[in-house]
């Protein structure tokens, strides 16, 4: 272990750490320094933490990157609880791009396309392989896809404490990967608690909204920004919460008002009764007509007046 810490990178061809980094991690490719050509600074030492792989990666190049292709290639089979000893880093996983700094924990999943931008600057990170499957077993799906440990959170302090404890040199320390396990089962179950917690809050103004818009949408005056005020809530904290929906709350309190236009033509129709084109734009919210036929045929695909009988539509037809 002390060898592990103590590694010294070289100077060393591209293709000579490749290989390295491809033997102890699984295929990834290294994009050098601009202007190095194919050589650059670095160098990779293996040990063991318990039954656990482990290693150190220090580079001086731009970035180490396992794209689509090699995934497919080489199906991930570790999580890697990465631990950024000195230098920076920029971990990018899944669209979400973390930066990480000396102390700073990433679980990276290798059944994932991956980059590390070192950005030219020279990086030393420690990681421990934990096997996918054990994991998911132990935690759930909540540990993969890459899992950036939250810096305030007090379980990341006692993770590092261990890592770290379990790297030192001198006598063997006890053994520490059990340990590693129960905390990070603490942090998963703390964070899916959490996470449960905002999506039940989520649903909770989801919900309201939904219900508010149900039964103020009538009123012309009623709009996103009122909404938002009734929610006790930002318009842009309003709009994250309908993107679950996939449109936004002006879209949402549109459709409603022109489904109720709908409504009332087709009852009408139904009923034998005179259909007025105007009267019910008028009592669905809509004080320009022209714009109610617009938007009635941008959503249904027809106008108005295409629901309508012929005597209906020949009688009460009003030109946009």
């Amino acid at each position: 272990m002390q060898a592990l810490l103590a590694l010294e990178p070289q100077r060393q061809s591209v293709d000579t750490l490749q290989a390295e980094i491809r033997r102890v991690c699984g295929l990834f490719t290294i994009e050098p320094r601009p202007g190095d050509g194919g050589a650059l600074t670095g160098g990779v030492a293996t040990g063991r933490i318990d039954r656990f792989e482990s290693a150190v990666v220090a580079v001086d190049g731009e970035r180490i990157a396992r794209d689509k292709r090699l995934v497919a290639e080489d199906p991930g089979q570790h999580l890697f609880l990465v631990l950024q000893r000195s230098g920076r880093c920029r971990m990018e996983q899944q669209g979400v791009s973390t930066p990480m700094r000396p102390g700073d924990l990433y679980l990276a999943d290798s059944a994932f396309p991956s980059v590390f931008h070192y950005d030219g600057a020279p990086s030393r990170q420690i990681s421990l392989h934990l096997p996918r499957e054990e994991m998911i077993h132990r935690f759930g799906r909540s540990c993969t896809g890459g899992v950036a440990i939250d810096r305030d959170d007090p379980l990341r302090l006692a993770i590092h404490a261990v890592l770290v404890r379990a790297m030192m040199p001198g006598t063997a320390p006890p053994p520490l990967g059990e340990a590693l396990l129960g905390l990070f089962g603490a942090y998963f179950h703390d964070r899916e608690r959490q996470e449960a917690a905002s999506e039940r809050a989520a649903n909770a103004v989801l919900s309201r909204a939904l219900a508010l818009i149900d039964r103020c949408g009538l009123d012309p005056r009623f709009g996103p920004a009122d909404l938002a005020r009734a929610l006790d809530i930002s318009e842009r904290t309003l709009q994250r919460h309908f993107q679950a929906l996939g449109e936004t709350p002006g879209r949402r309190i549109l459709h409603m008002r022109l489904d109720h236009a709908r409504a009332r033509i087709e009852a009408e129709r139904r009923a034998g009764q005179p259909i007025n084109i105007a009267d019910i734009a008028f009592s669905s919210a809509f004080g320009d007509l022209s714009h109610f036929y617009r938007a009635f045929r941008s959503r249904f695909g027809v106008a108005p007046g295409a629901l309508t009988r012929p005597v209906a539509l020949s009688s009460n037809r009003l030109d946009a």
